[in-house]
């Protein structure tokens, strides 16, 4: 079986934008090109990745259960060659760092700063995903060090105290009001809760909500980032839920306001891990003791 880079980032592209013609576009490819190749590849698995639409293309049952392995072989790539790319440079060595948006805006960002200050041969990625997909990279050894919400932990690696953060309620003044002091679980369970997806800790936290009163998360307003969270509750589509120095970095206008939440349910303890293989041990355990703020 033959892949190559443009095929596999083509059959991304073309499950990104539901199109063929779209994605040879994205990649510049002709259109019957990315045609055959796609038709090339599907007779090298044996399965249709694709259906036809009458706007485009969709993915068949088969092509999502192989999509995940295209996105591995995808992110293998990237890894040979940004390491490559790295060496070819002179830098001390590279280190890939997978963690949800919330970890980057409250506290990673700053760090990789700090680290980049120390370190300035050591090259340094972030990749941005929910909690769950950063274990299946750091599983996988697409990336080097993972940060990831303590509830949401399925791997068998050791793990490390990171940070605390905690959610809040995040509502539209016109549409909602609540009374003053911290908001109990029982006064949202009946209101439209704008959640991130699946895999994500917001929406762990919003099901074990419901679980603790006995009622399952319709998880009807399900949206993949922060700012398209706050983008439906400014419309008061919903309420939504995230940590305060996430909301503070939108710059919300008056008409947003936040509430402290009742009990512990909202509070989310992050945890560290790292693999080896693929980072010079060294450089690697440079990047841990700078994140975990431990002496050298």
């Amino acid at each position: 079986m033959k892949f190559d880079t443009t095929t596999i980032r083509l059959i991304l592209a073309i499950a990104e934008e539901g199109s063929i013609s779209r994605a040879a576009d994205r990649l510049s490819l002709a259109v019957a090109a990315a045609s055959r190749r796609v038709t090339d590849l599907e007779d090298q698995l044996g399965a249709r990745l694709f259906k036809r639409v009458p706007h485009g293309v969709e993915i068949t049952e088969s092509g999502n259960k192989l999509l995940q392995y295209v996105r591995q072989i995808d992110n293998l790539i990237d890894r040979l060659e940004g390491d490559a790319q790295a060496l070819n440079q002179g830098l001390d060595g590279r280190i890939i760092i997978g963690a949800p948006k919330a970890v980057v805006i409250q506290f990673l960002a700053r760090e990789i700063a700090d680290i980049q200050r120390k370190y300035p041969g050591i090259s340094l990625k972030i990749v941005e995903e929910n909690s769950k997909i950063v274990q299946q990279l750091l599983r996988d050894k697409v990336i080097d060090v993972g940060i990831y919400e303590k509830k949401s932990g399925f791997l068998d690696l050791a793990k490390s105290a990171y940070k605390e953060d905690r959610l809040v309620l995040v509502y539209s003044r016109p549409q909602f009001r609540f009374p003053d002091g911290p908001v109990g679980i029982d006064d949202i369970l009946d209101l439209p809760i704008v959640s991130l997806g699946k895999g994500s800790a917001v929406l762990s936290a919003v099901k074990r909500a419901y679980r603790s009163r006995g009622r399952l998360f319709p998880n009807n307003l399900t949206v993949s980032g922060f700012d398209t969270m706050l983008a439906m509750v400014r419309h008061g589509l919903g309420v939504g839920l995230m940590p305060p120095d996430v909301l503070r970095s939108f710059h919300p206008e008056d008409s947003l306001a936040s509430a402290e939440l009742e009990g512990d349910w909202h509070q989310r303890s992050y945890v560290l891990s790292c693999v080896e293989g693929h980072a010079q041990t060294q450089t690697l355990r440079n990047v841990v003791t700078e994140l975990l703020g431990k002496p050298a």
